[in-house]
């Protein structure tokens, strides 16, 4: 049954809403591996054996927001905040740099200290130093303006993750001054203005069911995003869904292999999260089809407070450390670590 479902997806690349409602239930070990199959076959016509590295500089964790889900909430009183200086993250780029890294990725939460024009200014500074590498921006919701500025500054890429595509889970997730509309505003802006977009969405998140993330298969087909990021949902301490049950790694990895089959040009991180959620979930991410890892490049002193979920890994390690063990474990499974920026390819289909 479910081996009809992955085939048609395969030459569609896309389903119905009920099919996909179908496939995800899934769980015959055969028909997953058929399906993990396909999903690498995709991704190396495109993508070889290359797995991209992306440093991870986490450079504020406060945030004017309150989501339910989320470790660094504004009304959390437990976070240790901090920010870093504009110097502090210019000398992360360097580090990564000399570790062969070519896209930084530059995540905060929603921090109104770093203005527009502070941001901007950041974003020609590494272009500036480093003419060569992509730099991705994670900063949030924002105007249509300050998106223009980012992209004229220089910014290549923009991560924004939509969390659901069910209005009403989104509105169980999130405050009441957050928007469904305001979200999806925000990533067709940013597609419209020609960034390299990057969706994505929690796996097993509190009052997610199949329908939604049917749903969120169909407005990520809709968007055609270059990137797109999952991983399961993990419970923070200090959170509202402080005793909601963590996602499923087995349904987060039987999602990367569809989003694979759906884009198969795209850019699929294993997430931190998957890595967390289990100790070989980076491998079964790339097994499933994902070619894309983010180590951290923040300074070792401040990891530990970003803590969006508990239990987050390699908050301790340094940056050599970090990108050696990834190189070591992605060439045990048969594939190597890129040293380049590692553009989205086009979509030919």
């Amino acid at each position: 049954m479910y081996k009809e479902l992955i085939d048609a997806l395969f030459e569609q690349r896309t389903l119905a809403k009920e099919s996909f409602v179908d496939l995800l239930k899934c769980s015959d070990r055969e028909e997953k591996e058929y399906l993990f199959t396909l999903a690498r076959k995709q991704t190396q016509q495109y993508y070889g054996r290359d797995i991209y590295i992306r440093g991870l500089i986490e450079f504020s964790n406060y945030c004017r927001n309150d989501c339910f889900y989320c470790g660094i909430r504004k009304s959390n009183r437990n976070v240790v905040r901090y920010r870093l200086s504009d110097e502090e993250i210019l000398g992360c780029c360097a580090a990564g740099y000399d570790l062969g890294y070519r896209t930084f990725v530059l995540q905060s939460g929603e921090d109104p200290a770093y203005t527009v024009e502070r941001i901007v200014s950041i974003v020609r500074s590494i272009k500036s130093v480093h003419p060569d590498c992509a730099v991705t921006l994670s900063v949030g919701e924002k105007s249509r303006e300050e998106y223009e500025a980012y992209r004229a500054a220089g910014a290549d890429r923009y991560l924004l993750r939509h969390e659901t595509a069910d209005r009403e889970q989104y509105a169980k997730l999130k405050p009441p001054e957050l928007s469904y509309e305001n979200r999806m505003r925000c990533l067709r802006d940013l597609k419209d203005l020609g960034f390299q977009t990057g969706n994505g969405f929690m796996v097993g998140s509190p009052y997610q069911t199949a329908e939604c993330l049917a749903e969120d298969l169909l407005f990520t087909k809709e968007l055609e995003p270059e990137m797109i990021g999952i991983g399961p949902f993990i419970p923070h301490h200090d959170t509202p869904f402080r005793d909601f049950p963590a996602g499923s790694v087995d349904l987060t990895l039987l999602l990367i292999g569809i989003l694979r089959l759906m884009f198969p040009y795209a850019l699929i991180p294993a997430t931190t999260a998957l890595g967390t959620a289990d100790s070989a979930g980076r491998e079964k991410g790339v097994l499933a089809g994902a070619n894309v890892i983010m180590p951290n490049l923040s300074p070792v002193r401040v990891r530990k407070n970003y803590m969006l979920y508990d239990n987050k890994i390699c908050t301790g390690d340094e940056a050599a450390e970090c990108r050696n063990c990834l190189s070591r474990r992605m060439a045990a499974i048969g594939y190597r670590v890129a040293v380049d920026r590692g553009d989205c390819k086009e979509n030919t289909h």
